[in-house]
């Protein structure tokens, strides 16, 4: 994600800015997966106490970027109210959103349902 698809001076100043947070966001999350890896391999624990602590803070800084995007960026609070900090089936939220709102064909292409 780290190119633009577009040419930058084409993008208004908030797309560049989201540009960056969803840089940021990606590098983050990449950043907690080669922790738990390298969290897994090693042996000595202090090492791995210290590179867990490491991966916690970069869950904290992927949860900042989120953050902002969610404030910022049109489309996040919504999704991430339907999806975040919930026990239900993860694939049935967005149904049971739908409907709790009444709108269960906002979204339909015409293509129908794919069973």
């Amino acid at each position: 994600m780290s190119e633009f698809h577009e040419p930058p001076e084409d993008l208004t100043p908030e797309s560049r800015d989201y540009r960056r947070a969803l840089n940021t966001l990606e590098e983050e999350i990449q950043a907690i997966d080669w922790y738990q890896q390298r969290s897994d391999s090693t042996s000595n624990e202090q090492l791995k106490q210290i590179i867990e602590h490491n991966k916690l803070e970069e869950m904290e800084h992927a949860a900042m970027a989120l953050e902002w995007l969610r404030r910022n960026m049109p489309g996040w609070d919504e999704k991430l109210r339907t999806y975040l900090f919930t026990e239900d089936n993860i694939t049935e939220l967005e149904e049971d959103d739908k409907e709790s709102n009444g709108s269960e064909n906002d979204e339909d292409l015409g293509i129908g349902k794919i069973e």
